[in-house]
């Protein structure tokens, strides 16, 4: 006989009791965080925001005040004038247009088809599978300035140059996409998922829609969010391929450091205008995204 059998009735009654509030407890200690947990967090918070904080700062000044030692730790009363030299000597407008249009563009397209590419790689069995993606993989480990020239050359036959597509084309797909969604998938759908929607008749369009885009949100959440900034701040193959005038927001920038003796805080302005869509998409959706994110640790 176990232990458990030796035991009286009031005994076990009591002892499952202690063991349900001993559960309890634990678990609400580990959902209540401690004096230093906060403070850790405040001095990183604090840290994170630096930068941001100090844009601001400069964009409030003049460009002889931020020459001077020791630098302003506050705000001035000169932001909104440098605000509207920035959005005027950088044709600011045009280029929010170009670049809330590119980077929407490329995220809805890296999000679908690295969604799809990762399904077929994670759930799908096809000669070549295992090959194709390692392959995926080694394109990551080239260095983009190598195609470059080639990329160029082939946008110029298509006579694309100085067009938003030259920039929207060649970054639709994501071989990092790809594997994210693949390594996520190889867990959160279930196979037997899809072979029960296979059993009730459905096709790989329907089981698409109604499976794999489902189980996948959360994942396809948190790629949007950074396919998204990724396009926003990129700068290296816009530059190359858009001039002055057709910008998006980062090329439209560089031109407020071309002058002779460049203003420092109309710079800084500039830089401000820029990323404030960016903090605005994130209070906006940040809360979603986080949800999906924690929806995926718990399925995971």
């Amino acid at each position: 006989m176990t232990t458990s059998e030796l035991m009286p009735p009031q005994a076990k009654v009591k002892g499952d009791r202690g063991s349900r509030r001993l559960g309890v407890m634990g678990a609400g200690k580990q959902l209540h965080a401690g004096p230093v947990t906060y403070v850790v967090l405040t001095v990183f918070a604090l840290i994170s925001l630096a930068p941001l904080v100090w844009t601001a700062i400069a964009a409030s000044r003049t460009d002889r005040r931020l020459a001077e030692t020791p630098p302003p730790l506050w705000f001035g009363g000169n932001l909104f004038k440098n605000l509207e030299t920035a959005w005027s000597e950088a044709g600011l407008g045009t280029a929010m247009f170009n670049t809330t249009f590119v980077a929407a563009t490329i995220t809805v397209g890296t999000v679908l088809f690295s969604t799809l590419a990762g399904f077929a790689f994670a759930k799908l069995r096809f000669r070549f599978s295992s090959a194709l993606l390692l392959v995926t993989i080694g394109t990551m480990m080239v260095p983009p300035q190598l195609a470059v020239v080639p990329l160029y050359l082939w946008m110029s036959d298509l006579g694309w140059s100085n067009q938003l597509q030259t920039v929207i084309l060649p970054t639709l797909v994501s071989a990092f996409g790809t594997f994210f969604m693949r390594q996520y998938l190889v867990q959160a759908l279930p196979t037997e998922l899809i072979e029960a929607a296979r059993v009730d008749g459905a096709n790989s369009l329907r089981i698409v829609w109604h499976v794999v885009f489902p189980a996948a949100r959360p994942a396809m959440a948190v790629l949007g969010l950074l396919t998204f900034v990724m396009a926003w701040n990129d700068f290296l193959w816009p530059i190359i391929a858009l001039n002055g005038q057709n910008p998006t927001v980062q090329v439209a920038l560089m031109q407020l450091g071309t002058g002779y003796i460049p203003d420092q805080a109309v710079i800084m302005a500039g830089a401000l205008l820029g990323t404030l869509p960016l903090l605005i998409a994130f209070l906006l959706f940040g809360k979603q995204i986080v949800g999906g994110i924690m929806q995926g640790a718990i399925k995971g």
